[in-house]
């Protein structure tokens, strides 16, 4: 059961001033999504010229491949702000697509070779040709069909009036509030990859694969037709060794036991050479770049974590550099998958849910995680995301076994309290009315998204027909949602200044590519 931090935070924050505070919670999405072409294969047109500059638009960019968007949220205390928000950017994204559409699934479906998956192009200048660069290593190292996976990640901050109150109440707590944020902060992600596994049970929602994704054979999964691998009880796939994977990380000690040694281990990565890049090489022998270094991560975003720390630095800084000079500004969870029954891909209830697990993974206690709990939580993920629905499904703590389903109620029944303290601050009960719905799918893991969507797939035939109908459903659906003229105009302004601001770059003087990148590492 939940054991409080030393300062007995829940007692706290219980009173009406304290509660008060929650309700500028920060929170922000990105969603990711790719286009297809009307046959559900992947697009080879450059980004719509409507929907902005990827470089500099601030709503509208794309990720790794040129058919990849991702839509973003601005940061907003209001809870019922960025899921109307997406919707119109998903609106006004429909009406840019002519023919194309957004795929609804997280796992991609018609991808061809590697090389008809194009590079997101951002242009000339050196801004645009360091996104370029690095993309074009990630292909090299880990394959370009890796990087078509699509995801949510959520962002999230507690206001500084929240950590202004929590320091002073917690009188044996030494140093600055900046000290204590970044430490709090800190255990927090720890407790989240204790307890995250949590997530893709709740929430996942990629069970199957495309055959052609894969480069080998995978007998844990089953077949359905030529096209579909599965797991029978798969949460998602997306999060598993399928997946996001980086073979050098495995060697690295990165920890969140503090953040000195986050970012020491981070800034290790860049400089530590890595075989196998080496052989790649920096340059191709007729000059071009193929990675921006040969070490076991180019930049930070290069390492994969279910969340991180970050922080917004200035122009040109990198963020393990942000990190150390600033502290933390904000929490990036990475952990959810886009829902194909959901026409901009995620659920209201999400982000409700995530209030309460963060605000419980942040009080309660948090010591440092050693290798050998690190090992446990690593495998508690695996079994979660490859047989979450399994009726026997055990975890391990503290190296025993135990069931799963008890293990999640006791999760539940610890977050009641951290629900009661934001329902209270937003005079609602959605908080939890919203533990009392999703504690239901423990027990009845036929209602998870998991099982949905796969009843879904088997019903299709296969992967890729059940999201290519996803899609245009959904499709049909945003263009059947007009937007409003004055928020359409908000969009047409904002692509028109993007392709302003990108004009302007590209035109400010660049100095030589090979300075600029010593200067970033620098």
């Amino acid at each position: 059961m939940l054991q409080f931090t030393g300062c007995n935070a829940i007692e706290q924050f219980a009173s009406a001033e304290s509660v008060r505070s929650l309700r500028s919670i920060t929170r922000g999405y990105e969603k990711e999504c790719l286009r297809v072409a009307a046959d559900g294969s992947l697009s080879q047109a450059p980004h719509p010229q409507g929907l902005g500059s990827k470089l500099t638009h601030p709503w509208i960019t794309t990720d790794y491949s040129e058919a990849l968007l991702e839509f973003i949220t601005p940061p907003s205390r209001d809870p019922e702000f960025a899921l109307p928000f997406l919707r119109n950017v998903h609106r006004y994204a429909a009406m840019q697509l002519g023919s194309e559409m957004m795929w609804a699934s997280s796992m991609p479906g018609v991808l061809g070779d590697d090389a008809d998956i194009p590079l997101a192009n951002y242009g000339s200048s050196n801004t645009a040709r360091i996104k370029r660069v690095y993309r074009q290593g990630l292909g090299l190292r880990y394959g370009r069909r890796m990087q078509t996976i699509a995801g949510v990640h959520f962002n999230w901050s507690l206001p500084d009036e929240f950590w202004r109150q929590f320091h002073a109440r917690c009188g044996d707590c030494a140093g600055s509030l900046r000290e204590f944020m970044d430490d709090k902060y800190l255990g927090l992600v720890r407790n989240f990859l204790r307890y995250s596994w949590l997530i893709p049970y709740l929430f996942g929602a990629s069970p199957a694969v495309s055959k052609a994704f894969l480069r080998s054979a995978r007998p844990e999964l089953e077949a359905l037709g030529d096209d579909t691998l599965y797991g029978p009880h798969a949460t998602c796939l997306r999060m598993s060794d399928l997946g996001y994977q980086n073979r050098a990380q495995s060697k690295l000690s990165i920890n969140f036991n503090s953040l000195a040694e986050y970012t020491q281990a981070l800034d290790a990565a860049i400089h530590t050479p890595d075989p196998f890049y080496e052989a790649i090489g920096v340059r191709a022998p007729n000059g071009d770049w193929n990675q921006l270094n040969a070490n076991v991560i180019q930049i930070e975003n290069e390492f994969y974590a279910g969340i991180r720390p970050k922080r917004v630095g200035l122009q040109g800084e990198r963020p393990a550099v942000a990190l150390k000079r600033y502290g933390v500004e904000y929490l990036e969870v990475r952990l959810f998958d886009l829902n194909p029954l959901i026409d901009i891909g995620i659920a209201p209830e999400q982000a409700t849910f995530t209030d309460a697990f963060l605000l419980m993974c942040l009080l309660r206690d948090s010591p440092p995680i050693s290798p050998r709990e690190q090992g446990e939580n690593d495998e508690n993920k695996r079994r979660v995301v490859s047989h979450g629905r399994s009726p026997d499904l055990h975890l391990l703590v503290h190296n025993q076994e135990m069931a799963m389903r008890p293990l999640a109620h006791e999760l539940f029944d610890d977050m009641a309290p951290f629900a009661a303290m934001l329902d209270s601050a937003y005079q609602t009960s959605r908080y939890a009315d919203t533990l009392d719905a999703l504690r239901k799918l423990i027990d009845a893991p036929e209602l998870t998204p998991s099982a949905r969507v796969l009843d879904g797939i088997l019903a299709a035939g296969g992967l890729t027909e059940f999201a290519l109908d996803r899609s245009r459903q959904h499709h049909t659906s945003l263009l059947a949602q007009p937007l409003d003229g004055t928020v359409q105009q908000q969009f047409i302004l904002a692509a028109q200044r993007s392709w302003q601001e990108h004009a302007a770059i590209e035109a400010s003087p660049q100095i030589p590519f090979e300075d600029y990148v010593a200067n970033y590492y620098a």
